[in-house]
């Protein structure tokens, strides 16, 4: 991996944290406030998805160095987390490389 996407990708996984922790939140008001449930189950369903939650994030984000950062772009952009006008600036073999698309396995 060259210098700038190493410096692209950086600014990248940044941002999507970020998104991705604020997309979690939005999940967790939203079960919070569901009044439909009682609040113990309410506190069950919170519970359990901050569980998912969380491994999701460690399978994503866990781990920096450069050769788990095209693994790591490949599933931030599969999960729309990436910012699509810094993905412009790498490489664009780089970019490539971690189209999702490109992996689908039908």
């Amino acid at each position: 991996m060259n210098e700038s996407d190493w410096k692209v990708f950086k600014k990248i996984k940044e941002k999507a944290i970020v998104k991705y922790c604020s997309r979690c939140f939005a999940e967790f008001k939203d079960v919070i406030n569901d009044e439909s449930k009682d609040i113990h189950e309410r506190y069950l369903l919170n519970y359990r998805l901050v569980e998912s939650r969380d491994k999701q994030m460690s399978v994503i984000f866990d781990g920096h160095s450069r050769s788990k950062a095209w693994l790591q772009l490949l599933a931030i952009r599969a999960e729309g987390l990436a910012d699509e006008s810094l993905l412009l600036k790498l490489s664009d073999e780089f970019r490539e490389r971690t189209d999702p698309v490109r992996h689908i396995i039908e």
